[in-house]
């Protein structure tokens, strides 16, 4: 159930088999000191623990990538710390942890359809629609005058993540937002 790579082609979000257990890549830095060789130092958090590791792999060394199965589903509610997804196939539900699906809470609206990836039968993450529409609930007026392009504010979306948009969107507007960065893209 696994393929292999060179650990220069690891990315973030990739599920990977270190010493028989499975990590998730939360962030990883390609390294290259002077005349030395490079390395690759990952930081990833065990699917099992949900403790945080930091490894520092050589350019060649092989790792292996474990291959996930994936079921459409349907986000239906969190409580508290839980979400709860269910198989728009066969009406079963299963549960995951906040911890498990990182910054993805954010971007989870009800009655979302999403894609689930399970490793075996264990749900181990979801992935996202590469932008989803977020309504604005709190963000500062917009400054009369103010012409700078650059410039930017934050706003709290219906989720609860914050992110930076341009002056002229107000509370109540409906605002398209990057899953994979967590950018403003525009008004939807």
């Amino acid at each position: 159930m696994a393929d292999t790579l060179l650990a220069t082609r690891l990315k973030k979000g990739m599920i990977i088999k270190l010493d028989n257990e499975l990590f998730r890549i939360h962030d990883l830095m390609h390294v290259t000191p002077g005349n030395l060789r490079g390395f690759v130092r990952v930081k990833a958090r065990s699917l099992r623990t949900q403790s945080m590791t930091e490894q520092k792999l050589r350019s060649e060394d092989v790792i292996e990538r474990a291959t996930l199965d994936e079921k459409e589903m349907q986000f239906l509610y969190s409580d508290g710390d839980g979400y709860h997804f269910m198989d728009t196939e066969s009406y079963e539900q299963i549960h995951m942890s906040s911890d498990t699906l990182g910054d993805s809470v954010g971007f989870l609206k009800p009655e979302m359809t999403i894609s689930v990836e399970f490793y075996g039968s264990e749900p181990v993450g979801i992935e996202l629609p590469q932008t989803v529409d977020l309504k604005v609930i709190e963000t500062v007026p917009g400054i009369k005058g103010a012409t700078a392009t650059n410039q930017m504010k934050p706003a709290t979306l219906e989720t609860g993540v914050v992110v930076q948009v341009p002056p002229f969107v107000d509370e109540g507007d409906m605002i398209r937002v990057n899953t994979e960065t967590g950018e403003y893209l525009a008004r939807a």
